[in-house]
C-alpha cells in the first residue's frame, strides 16, 4: 500500500511570525513533523506543501520532498487544509502520474507527537475502513461546567443542570490534538472530519495546541520533559 506524508507550511504567519520554522529548542519547528515522519517507515514519501522558498530549503534539508510549489490560491489565510491536500494530489497524479491509497496531513508545528500514534492511526484506518482517523485529547476542565456572560455581566453556566454534579460524574468530553490526520485519498472529500472518523487518544503531556507564544513556551516544556523521560527510560 502506498502511503503520502503531506506536512502543510505556508509562509504567512501572523500570530506567531515564521511560526513554522521558527526555532524550537534548537532546530525549526517543522523538522519534528518531517522527522517523525521518517522515523515511522511507512510512508512512500514525505513532501512539504509550501509557497515559500526558505521553508522549502528546510523541509529538503530535513530530509522531505518540495516536488512543487504551492499556489497563489491556496497560500492565503482563507484557505483550508482540505483545499491544499487536493491540490497536492491532484498535482502528483498529473505532475508525476502517482496516486497514494492512504494519506496523513502532519502539520508542522506537533513537535510532541510520537512515531507510534502515527503507526497506530495508520493500522486502525487499514483495518477498521476509516475515511479518517486523528488524534485526540481530554480537555483538562469540565465542559458542562462552562460560563456565559449575558449582556448585564452576569456569569451564567450554559448546562445549569450540572451546577451540583461531580467532575468525575461528568462525561468525558474531548478535542482534536491538532497534529495530524490519516484519511483514505478515494474517500476524503470536502472534510478531514467526517461521520466515520476514527480517533488515537493522546494524555495532555502528549499535546499541545501552539498559537501563542505562551502556548510556545508551554509546548517546549512538555518536549524537555518528554525528552528527560526518555532519557531515563534508555
Amino acid at each position: 500500500m502506498s502511503n503520502l506524508a503531506i506536512i502543510p507550511a505556508r509562509g504567512g504567519s501572523k500570530r506567531i511570525p515564521r511560526k513554522n520554522i521558527k526555532d524550537f529548542l534548537g532546530k525549526p519547528i517543522i523538522a519534528y513533523s518531517i522527522e517523525a515522519a521518517l522515523k515511522s517507515d511507512i510512508f512512500e514519501e514525505i513532501m512539504v506543501s509550501t509557497d515559500d522558498t526558505n521553508i522549502a530549503e528546510i523541509a529538503l534539508k530535513y530530509g522531505a520532498k518540495v516536488p512543487f510549489l504551492r499556489s497563489k490560491r491556496n497560500s492565503d489565510d482563507k484557505a483550508t487544509t482540505v483545499a491544499v491536500i487536493h491540490e497536492v494530489l491532484n498535482n502528483y497524479k498529473k505532475t508525476k502520474e502517482k496516486e497514494f491509497q492512504f494519506a496523513c496531513c502532519i502539520y508542522p508545528t506537533s513537535p510532541l507527537m510520537k512515531v507510534r500514534h502515527i503507526k497506530e492511526g495508520y493500522e486502525k484506518i487499514k483495518k477498521e475502513d476509516y475515511i479518517s482517523v486523528f488524534p485526540i485529547v481530554i480537555f483538562n476542565y469540565p465542559i458542562w461546567r462552562g460560563l456565559n456572560i449575558d449582556k448585564n455581566g452576569k456569569a451564567l453556566m450554559l448546562w445549569p443542570e450540572f451546577a451540583n454534579s461531580r467532575s468525575q460524574d461528568l462525561k468525558k468530553v474531548y478535542h482534536d490534538a491538532g497534529q495530524w490526520y490519516w484519511f483514505n485519498t478515494n474517500k476524503i472529500k470536502d472534510t478531514l472530519f467526517t461521520l466515520n472518523s476514527g480517533t488515537v487518544i493522546l494524555s495532555e503531556e502528549e499535546a499541545q495546541d501552539i498559537d501563542t507564544i505562551a502556548d510556545w513556551k508551554l509546548a517546549e516544556m512538555k518536549k524537555m520533559i518528554q525528552l528527560d523521560t526518555n532519557l531515563q527510560q534508555r
